[in-house]
């Protein structure tokens, strides 16, 4: 018999803020994250804009040879993982004693790849780069370092899926524990925010150039809208049977109940409508549910012309008259790629329990698909217990998620 999969446990580092009461009380006020970064013009960007975050400072936590093997984003990890474990009253007694295992998101880890390769251009000595930097470079740095720090013995890989990447970890994390592979399984996802990150993005003018006004450059479904900005951080959810919760006693914040995906099979950036379309129908079916008991749907809206349109469609043909509210917390984040499908399970998470809906920011203007959703571009109260999350990326990847408060 299929086990129940349930969450215990949250924790994020956004440029929202640096933690769960940060990031609600963001969200609560509809806060922008975003800004203008004036460096990355001079360094030849078309667009300067970009989330901000800060770099965590971890000395006091972590001993030098940990942290020489951690590029930016297990930093990010690091922070959201520690309070996501705290959040679950999982202790270092409980992890040692117990296979837990971690399913992350990643697909980059750039900045440390370029200065490896520039230190072995300039100096013509492979030993000037550093024990760090394979380790750093590695596109399993995050859970090559998380398994490490906090000692976890369970499964051990990195999803690479592009921006449905963190997504992806979560549904498959229910998948092993609802087959009976792992009773607890640490997933998330991490993103990068250096300019190396995103160069190649800018370079196919990806971007907003909206760069007079950084807090309305993300306009995901506004008929004005003209490209995404780059955000980034980690967010970790903690996903356990329901037996093993109940046996320690954890806190027990809702329960997984559905995970869709497909591949479109078509073209390598422009998303169609029939892939997501079917995640979606997938995830509904999988999670047993009459379709108007969803009460919230956090989108991949991106901001960009083509992605928002095809994935309205997507919406409309499978939620048809019933309309709950569509938003997506890029308007406040940008786009924090392969981390977004962590973070934004956690963003409708702490709108469920807070009971209400963070607004869909610069939401002005309608396009023909995006006027027949249910679009708030203000925060209003709702009281919801079922919500639905998407997330897709390139290559034609998509991912849903349906999860239940409890």
């Amino acid at each position: 018999m299929d086990k129940r999969v349930v969450i215990t446990g949250m924790g994020i580092y956004s440029c929202l803020g640096k933690n769960l009461d940060e990031v609600r009380d963001a969200l609560y006020n509809g806060v922008s994250g975003i800004i203008f970064d004036p460096v990355r013009k001079e360094n030849g960007f078309r667009s300067g804009l970009t989330a901000q975050i800060e770099i965590p400072e971890l000395k006091n936590e972590l001993s030098r040879n940990q942290r020489v093997f951690m590029p930016e984003q297990a930093k990010y990890a690091y922070a959201a993982t520690a309070e996501a474990l705290k959040n679950a009253a999982l202790d270092p007694d409980y992890i040692n004693d117990h296979e837990i295992g971690l399913l992350y998101g990643n697909d980059s880890s750039a900045e440390p790849t370029v200065k490896c390769v520039d230190i072995f251009r300039e100096k013509r000595d492979t030993t000037r780069i550093g024990s760090g930097g394979i380790f750093q470079s590695m596109n399993s740095t995050v859970t090559m370092n998380l398994s490490c720090i906090f000692g976890l013995k369970g499964i051990n890989l990195t999803v690479s899926g592009a921006c449905a990447s963190g997504s992806h970890a979560i549904g498959l994390g229910s998948l092993l524990i609802r087959h009976g592979y792992q009773d607890c399984v640490i997933c998330g996802g991490a993103q990068e925010v250096n300019p190396f990150s995103v160069c190649s993005f800018d370079g196919i003018s990806a971007f907003s150039v909206r760069e007079n006004e950084p807090a309305k450059a993300s306009r995901p479904f506004d008929r004005d809208r003209d490209g995404l900005v780059p955000g980034g951080g980690a967010a970790t959810v903690i996903l356990e049977s329901y037996e093993s919760a109940v046996k320690r006693g954890a806190p027990i914040l809702a329960e997984v109940i559905g995970y869709g995906f497909s591949g479109n099979g078509e073209h390598i950036s422009n998303p169609n409508v029939n892939g997501p379309q079917r995640s979606l129908l997938m995830a509904i079916k999988q999670a047993g549910i009459d379709i108007r008991e969803i009460g919230y749907v956090n989108a991949h809206a991106t901001s960009t012309l083509i992605g928002d349109r095809n994935e309205a469609k997507a919406l409309h043909l499978v939620f048809g008259d019933h309309k709950p509210e569509v938003t997506s917390t890029k308007s406040q984040t940008g786009h924090e790629m392969w981390m977004a499908g962590a973070s934004e399970v956690i963003y409708s998470m702490l709108m469920m329990k807070g009971g209400f809906i963070a607004p869909n920011l610069n939401f002005e203007n309608p396009d023909e698909d995006s006027a027949l959703l249910n679009i708030p571009s203000k925060r209003i109260g709702k009281h919801f217990d079922i919500f639905l999350s998407n997330s897709f990326g390139f290559g034609g990847t998509n991912s849903s998620l349906v999860i239940r408060d409890l």
